[in-house]
């Protein structure tokens, strides 16, 4: 016999705590299911152990720096790695453990511990308990992709989450897979003190950004010692003593030899083992489950939420699709995922700050428009602090003057696109932003002076010398 609830909720990631207390404290009883980790892969794995880390690279980074600054610091910079890994424990377990906590101290939640598999469209089984509600929230997040590499079962290998076990420096780390993870571990330990060859089978860095992006990306990793192996279209690897390579590249040597080897070439949802065939829930090739713009699934009465939907894949886009959810079946209101404008940060030091559509994707629209970029070398605050690499960039619609898209690659790029984000979601013309009037010094006030420069879009995309 099953126990009957108005609501379950699959998984504690960034949408699935928010949402069952949302429908708890309006009197519903919900049942919350999480197989391992309270918080997902931002609270365990991501977002704020990784960035707890980076902030270690980036003291080290300033320490190394300090005499531009006119400071002296005696002997060399050193880096204690468990001392790293325990402030990074420190501040991820109090997430962790606060998730728990909340939703345990919720009237009207009851929290079961174990994997849920479907037995039905709106019946599921968790170890020993059978649970049945009208209402099913599916929000199991992803996990590391593992490629089918050629010698891989014989190498020990690394993924962004057994990296959060590492309190020791690698003598030579091989990070295999150039984008968004990859590249924040390549820079991060370097910075530690590692050697680091990342290697990507693309042409170039994150293929997803514009190639000026891109190449401005690997000059400032090149710039730090990491290398950088490009068109890898075949990778062997061999283990023995650490690990070995075997790239097939335009350029560069034929093996790559290190002592550590991380795989960091995407994700995968975590619905393997949900049972969707029983519930009758659709999902793609991949195992992301298909859902419609307010993140219904075929099967009336059961959502997806978070990584395992495809539609995002970020923290922000998970909590998100809580807010479109709860929106909808408890304001009466009707949000849409389409709401919502593509953004998102690399965590490289400087910062990548996105959003809205690429120069790329503009040009490829076909619509008349119009760019404006502006090196940090131009930009006050980033010459007094010391961080002038990188360029900003911004496309903007020539005929209804509404901002397409922008990249920020720079010192506080990470918030600043913030100041254009906002402009896009109200929907107003960038003279607005042009004619606000900015605080100064800061990195803001030359978005303004930038849009100011806006010369129509040439038809091919442009290098920009980004590092100096």
């Amino acid at each position: 016999m099953a126990q009957t609830f108005d609501a379950i909720v699959i998984g504690t990631g960034q949408a699935g705590p928010s949402l069952a207390v949302r429908m708890a404290n309006s009197g519903l009883r919900v049942a919350v299911v999480e197989r391992k980790f309270f918080g997902g892969t931002c609270v365990n794995t991501g977002c704020i152990p990784t960035k707890t880390m980076v902030a270690s690279a980036y003291a080290a980074r300033i320490a190394r720096r300090a005499a531009e600054f006119g400071v002296t610091i005696p002997g060399p910079v050193a880096v204690d790695m468990r001392r790293v890994k325990a402030r990074k424990d420190e501040i991820f377990m109090k997430s962790r453990t606060g998730v728990e906590n909340w939703l345990r101290g919720t009237p009207n939640v009851t929290v079961y511990l174990g994997t849920a598999c479907f037995e039905g469209p709106h019946e599921i089984i968790v170890g020993a308990d059978r649970l049945a509600a009208d209402r099913i929230f599916i929000n199991v997040g992803g996990r590391a992709s593992v490629p089918a590499l050629a010698g891989l079962q014989q190498v020990r290998f690394l993924t962004n989450s057994s990296m959060m076990d590492v309190d020791f420096l690698p003598e030579h780390l091989v990070i295999v897979g150039g984008s968004y993870i990859g590249l924040e571990f390549a820079q991060m330990f370097r910075r530690f003190g590692s050697e680091v060859t990342v290697i990507e089978m693309g042409p170039r860095l994150i293929g997803r950004e514009d190639a000026d992006i891109s190449e401005a990306i690997r000059q400032i990793l090149e710039a730090e010692g990491i290398r950088v192996r490009l068109n890898a279209k075949c990778i062997a690897l061999a283990g023995g003593n650490g690990v070995s390579a075997k790239v097939d590249c335009s350029e560069g040597a034929p093996e790559v030899r290190g002592s550590h080897l991380l795989l960091a070439v995407g994700r995968r949802p975590n619905t393997d083992d949900l049972g969707l065939e029983k519930a009758g829930i659709e999902h793609d090739e991949r195992g992301y489950i298909q859902v419609d713009d307010q993140l219904r699934t075929n099967v009336p009465g059961v959502w997806a939420l978070g990584d395992c939907n495809g539609k995002g894949g970020f923290t922000h886009t998970a909590y998100n699709d809580y807010e479109i959810v709860a929106a909808n079946l408890l304001d009466g209101e009707q949000r849409r995922v389409s709401d919502r404008i593509p953004a998102y940060a690399l965590y490289i030091d400087p910062p990548l700050g996105r959003a809205g559509l690429t120069e790329a994707e503009v040009r490829r629209s076909s619509r008349p428009a119009l760019m404006a970029t502006r090196p940090m070398t131009k930009v006050g605050r980033a010459v007094e602090k010391g961080e002038t690499l990188g360029f900003m960039k911004i496309l903007v619609d020539a005929e209804s003057n509404a901002i397409l898209g922008a990249a920020i690659l720079g010192t506080s790029g990470d918030e600043v696109i913030h100041s254009i984000l906002d402009i896009m979601y109200a929907k107003a013309p960038y003279t607005v932003m042009q004619r606000a009037v900015h605080i100064h010094p800061t990195v803001s006030e030359l978005v303004p002076t930038m849009l100011g420069d806006l010369k129509p879009l040439g038809r091919s995309e442009t290098n920009r010398t980004t590092v100096s």
